[in-house]
């Protein structure tokens, strides 16, 4: 996934990225699928391994090993990642020799971390790398095959719009898209108060003059944001196959209740020694507690 949040398209430019073409590289066992191993650093063209000048490295068993520069970092989650019982392990960084360490005490700090011998740089299913710049998500091929499919997230969306959700405002039927459309005036486009989550079509009732974008709800009168609702359709963050009744805030992406709730639960390295949690299908990082709500539609569902 890529960090930068919000739209990528038109005119928006992307700061230049600290990641390297050498940050790591990842060996897979051709007898074992399950064994596949990152390690820090990657061969540069003349087949050696490239490190910055300022990357810490050290000898150890008339071996050599070290740090890129940023760090490599992992997290391998607690529990299953398909089937929602999981939960988000702590981050750990890997040496070029594939050893794993405690994270430094900044990004590019020169002293190393904690070594953690009872951890291992082998991926599982829901590992996450993050390369200071990009998070990388490794899925298993066990776990894609236990995964929602495309066209089942496609069949949810339908499921929900078979029941003709309204707008108690307009009386108007909603229509929950598979992805936003450019145009912002759709009477049919579905969204949602991210303050107690019911869920209406585009109207002027209940604008507050004194802050932009809040509204007060016609349903409970709660005054919030308001944003557009949209299905995430990425099959490989969904942790199963349940119903998309819960919306990331602010940016208003759905997916399942334990899907949602796993994400919000998972703290992405950020900067040098920050970590916040985003929506996996934008970026945006997640505002408020607990960063998402659930959907209260008015149809024949509640």
């Amino acid at each position: 996934m890529d960090t930068v949040a919000g739209d990528k398209s038109g005119d928006t430019k992307v700061l230049q990225s600290t990641i390297s073409r050498f940050a790591c590289r990842i060996l897979a066992d051709r007898n074992d699928v399950n064994n596949c191993r990152i390690y820090a650093a990657g061969f540069d063209s003349s087949r050696n391994i490239f490190l910055g000048e300022k990357a810490t490295k050290w000898t150890e068993n008339h071996e050599i090993d070290g740090l890129t520069t940023n760090g490599v970092l992992i997290m391998h989650p607690r529990g299953d990642f398909c089937g929602g019982s999981a939960t988000c392990g702590p981050w750990r960084e890997t040496s070029v020799g594939g050893a794993v360490f405690s994270l430094r005490e900044s990004r590019s700090a020169q002293q190393k971390g904690v070594p953690c011998q009872a951890e291992t740089n082998v991926l599982r299913d829901g590992t996450m790398i993050d390369l200071c710049g990009a998070t990388l998500l490794w899925r298993s091929a066990e776990g894609l095959k236990n995964s929602p499919t495309k066209r089942t997230l496609e069949a949810l969306v339908d499921e929900l719009n078979a029941g003709r959700p309204q707008c108690p405002v307009g009386l108007n039927t909603l229509v929950i898209p598979r992805k936003l459309s450019a145009a912002h005036q759709d009477l049919n486009q579905p969204y949602v108060y991210l303050h107690c989550g019911h869920v209406q079509g585009e109207h002027s009732w209940g604008a507050e003059g004194s802050e932009a974008g809040v509204r007060r709800c016609p349903m409970c009168l709660t005054a919030g944001p308001v944003v557009r609702v949209c299905m995430g359709i990425e099959p490989a963050f969904y942790v199963d196959s349940g119903p998309p009744t819960y919306a990331f805030n602010p940016c208003g992406h759905m997916a399942s209740e334990r899907t949602v709730k796993y994400w919000a639960s998972v703290d992405i390295p950020h900067g040098t020694n920050g970590f916040h949690a985003i929506c996996p299908f934008c970026a945006a990082p997640l505002q408020g507690s607990p960063g998402y709500v659930r959907l209260i539609f008015q149809d024949n569902l509640d």
